[in-house]
């Protein structure tokens, strides 16, 4: 079957229940669903974000035809259209090589099983308590044949899966911890060794997931409408309220009213954004006169490091996982937060020394074919997109504030780049957009929508969901330097 008819099925099987459903909004007869005895579930969410109006967000049946085709592909590999697709249609070159490098990772041969990699879907989810991605894999395990005792908790999995709890874990929240012993443990464990060609799946699923989570709570995905939270079945308390928007996900206009700018008038955010295109063409123009020394931007690189420590949002409370979520993994108290609240000190990464571009791909290639590949290429995607616009400017180069972004990140993990002057970052990203980027790259559970409306007030709901895309390709890399670099370090 040919990718575009499977979703153009499911899209017309959609109208076909709408058509079932009718009611007298749209001329239809309702009394067939209580003929039929039939209990309809109601979305709980207002569309695929809680944090962007859901007109906002594009709908199946008003597509482009390379948006079509992303769906299309989509529904044929998933079986279905979840929420982080609809959301991060907004920018479908991105979103095309997501969907190609998940569908390799998770489908297409490689070192492990399908149901080993679902599982550890879960593991990686599960650190940051992200039910949505839980339960989207805890199906998917189960519909490749995965033992449903294993789901009781990972004390129920195989031992070889156990022990990868602890890279994991250390992966997720404190990857400058990670050494060749961590690696060694896990290549030499008698009969629960791992080879290591099904060390760098698991690596890469890991981090694909630490960061998907990252999306998942940066962007306000809704649960989908299958899952726990997902849906209710009592009837809607909104008197307009249509039974043909339950099968669309539509909702009433009127749920929606948010204003993102919170309290903030329009023009106090406009002069932000003014008060940032200024600092950009400032910072180009001391670019060109002169140029810091090496010693001066190791010194300000530690400063940023140091200072990055301390970013935190007022709203930063424990946030305890519930147990459908914590079961999949071990030290529910392990976290970001514990390091860096204590001072202790992350060490330098220099990336000059061990890089993706030219060692981390190379490993990745070699030891699971063409997965380096992929990866390269949405990183790559992600770190260079740009529509040359910023809120309500167009012709703007964007490549400095992308930049800053990128290494603010790569900072917080310890990661230098010698190149860059990271002054620059303090000019660039205020304190609330720090704090956003913080809590969603380090406790993305802990992310709310204060924290997605105060960053950036007068630019669209598509740059924000596009920094996302930046912040997540950023903690990915960021991940697999470690690991890699330990993997390295084991081989030689």
């Amino acid at each position: 079957m040919r990718l575009a008819t499977a979703a153009n099925e499911a899209y017309t099987a959609s109208l076909a229940v709408s058509e079932l459903l009718g009611c007298k909004q749209c001329g239809g007869s309702r009394g067939q669903d209580e003929e039929l005895g039939i209990r309809i579930p109601r979305p709980l969410g207002q569309g695929p974000s809680r944090f962007i109006p859901e007109k906002e967000i594009l709908q199946v049946g008003s597509e482009d035809a390379q948006m079509h085709t992303l769906f299309a592909d989509s529904f044929a590999a998933l079986g279905r259209l979840d929420n982080i697709t609809l959301v991060m249609v907004f920018h479908p070159q991105y979103l095309e090589s997501f969907l190609k490098t998940q569908h390799y990772l998770l489908q297409m041969d490689g070192p492990l099983p399908l149901h080993y990699r679902h599982y550890i879907g879960i593991m990686a989810a599960a650190r940051h308590q992200c039910s949505y991605l839980v339960n989207l894999h805890v199906n998917d395990f189960l519909h490749v044949g995965g033992d449903p005792k294993w789901l009781n908790g990972l004390e129920n999995a195989p031992q070889k899966l156990q022990n990868l709890g602890e890279l994991n874990k250390v992966l997720a929240h404190r990857p400058w911890l990670i050494t060749k012993e961590h690696i060694e443990g896990l290549l030499k464990a008698e009969e629960h060794s791992w080879s290591l060609a099904e060390l760098v799946h698991a690596v890469v699923l890991l981090t694909h997931y630490h960061s998907l989570a990252s999306f998942t709570f940066g962007c306000g995905i809704s649960p989908e409408i299958h899952c726990d939270g997902g849906h209710t079945f009592r009837p809607p308390s909104v008197s307009n309220y249509c039974i043909c928007d339950i099968t669309n996900g539509n909702h009433s206009v009127d749920e929606m009213q948010v204003n993102s700018a919170g309290n903030v008038s329009v023009s106090d955010s406009f002069f932000e954004v003014e008060a940032l295109m200024e600092k950009m063409k400032q910072l180009q123009e001391c670019r060109e006169e002169e140029e810091a020394s090496q010693e001066e931007m190791a010194s300000r690189f530690e400063i940023e490091k140091r200072e990055s420590m301390f970013v935190f949002s007022s709203d930063d409370d424990e946030v305890t996982p519930a147990r459908d979520v914590s079961r999949h993994f071990e030290d529910t108290s392990y976290g970001y937060k514990d390091f860096s609240r204590h001072g202790m000190h992350v060490p330098t990464f220099r990336v000059q020394d061990y890089c993706w571009e030219d060692h981390g791909y190379s490993l990745v290639n070699r030891l699971y074919p063409d997965v380096g590949q992929l990866i390269d290429e949405k990183f790559h995607i992600a770190y260079n997109l740009t529509y040359n616009t910023m809120a309500m400017h167009k012709d703007v180069d964007t490549s400095m504030l992308r930049r800053a972004i990128w290494n603010y990140i790569h900072c917080m993990f310890g990661i230098r780049y010698d190149d860059y002057d990271y002054g620059e970052i303090n000019q660039l990203l205020d304190r609330s957009f720090k704090v956003y980027i913080k809590t969603v790259v380090c406790t993305p559970e802990k992310v709310t929508k204060r924290m997605y409306d105060s960053f950036w007030r007068q630019f669209k709901h598509s740059e924000k969901v596009h920094v996302n895309l930046l912040l997540i390709e950023a903690r990915m890399q960021a991940e697999l330097l470690y690991a890699l670099r330990a993997i390295t370090r084991y081989m030689t």
